[in-house]
């Protein structure tokens, strides 16, 4: 598969998963069925879960330049997921965009902090250790 493409379609899964995940919380009415702070706490994980999968299956296949695929993989999931979701959450199911970026988007700003976390671990594997004990 392109590298890119790959990218894309990783960065939407990342999407999908918690957001078919979540669907399982609500009544046909768009009612949640559990208490909300559980349902966040349910989203945080899948999402976390999936994204984690996601990286070490999508750092596989790299060998070098880990840390700037990080950012690479940063950048376009978050920007994938803000997409996606201003595209579902607002536009199709009207939630106003002030409420979507304080209880939704801005906690997607952990996917570049994962992404360049795991490229920044991979580029020091190998390296002495800097750090004093």
């Amino acid at each position: 598969m392109n590298k890119y493409l790959k990218i894309a379609f990783f960065g939407f899964l990342v999407w999908l998963i918690p957001f078919v995940a979540s669907l399982f919380f609500y009544t046909s009415g768009g009612k949640l069925i559990i208490d909300i702070f559980l349902f966040k706490a349910i989203m945080i994980v899948v999402g976390s879960v999936s994204g984690a999968v996601l990286l070490v299956y999508y750092f596989k296949k790299v060998h070098m330049d880990y840390f700037k695929e990080g950012i690479i993989l940063g950048v376009v999931w978050f920007g994938i997921n803000i997409l996606l979701d201003l595209m579902v959450l607002v536009s199709i199911f009207g939630m106003p965009i002030a409420d979507y970026f304080t209880r939704i988007g801005i906690g997607y700003f952990v996917i570049p902090v994962m992404c360049i976390t795991v490229g920044t671990a991979l580029s020091n594997v190998g390296k002495e250790d800097s750090c004093p004990h």
